[in-house]
């Protein structure tokens, strides 16, 4: 339901309803509809989807940002599954935003390879995804004793408060990793859970232009568009909710 709701592709077609019944709508109302609906096309094609994750992919270092002493714990946050995973080795049923994020963490695992790796995020099924997470980065050669797992969170904003309330307790400074355009909604939650992260982006979306399929609505573009929009209108709650619990 929040894809449809915060889709492109709702809005272009609600604008078109609009435009074909333009003889019945008032001035200001055609001219509105006339206005989301190139909006809309715009943000399905590359250059409106790229334009999006810029804007939220920005507020994000190119290179990992921590100040010394450098955290001895890393948080890897899930990006979910695809479909229900068969078992905990079921790596395949990862949706390939986790992959990368574990693949980054797993690196900066290695660098100190003293560090605690915790994976977060349950999920809808019976296997959760920071178990097939931790299998997933033991097979990539990270000791099963470094790595803690989060397994009750459904969302990034449970997540953090979950990690906040384990024990034996966190440090405050953290290392957290997760995609460029998460991090922003990420930091928010982390932030309001009393947690100082560091943070390490694990892949970037935004692509510059490159010829005139730039300026083409495709599949993909939407599917960009409707991630970006999640996570603006995301940040937006979070940050509410972060101001409510401060007023608390």
């Amino acid at each position: 339901m929040q894809q449809l709701v915060l889709s492109p592709l709702t809005f272009s077609l609600l604008s078109a309803l609009l435009v074909l019944t333009w003889g019945r709508s008032s001035r200001a109302l055609r001219w509105t509809a006339s206005i989301a609906l190139g909006l809309s096309l715009a943000a399905m094609c590359p250059f409106g989807a790229n334009a999006l994750v810029r804007i939220i992919e920005s507020r994000v270092p190119e290179q990992p940002a921590c100040a010394a002493p450098t955290p001895d714990t890393i948080v890897v946050l899930s990006a979910g599954l695809q479909r229900r995973p068969e078992n905990a080795d079921d790596a395949s049923a990862l949706e390939a935003d986790s992959i990368e994020r574990a693949l980054a963490g797993s690196a900066l695992w290695r660098q100190t390879p003293s560090a605690t790796l915790i994976f977060a995020g349950g999920g809808p099924f019976t296997v959760s995804e920071s178990a097939v997470l931790q299998q997933f980065a033991e097979h990539a050669g990270v000791a099963e004793s470094a790595i803690r797992v989060e397994t009750r969170s459904q969302t990034t904003w449970e997540s953090a408060q979950e990690l906040r309330s384990v024990v034996p307790a966190l440090p405050k400074r953290i290392w957290l990793v997760s995609s460029a355009i998460h991090l922003p909604r990420a930091l928010i939650a982390f932030h309001a859970a009393g947690f100082q992260p560091c943070i390490l982006a694990s892949d970037r979306r935004y692509l510059p232009p490159e010829g005139i399929g730039y300026f083409v609505p495709q599949s993909s573009a939407l599917i960009e568009s409707e991630e970006a929009l999640h996570e603006l209108a995301g940040g937006l709650v979070y940050r509410w909710r972060a101001g409510a619990r401060s007023d608390g």
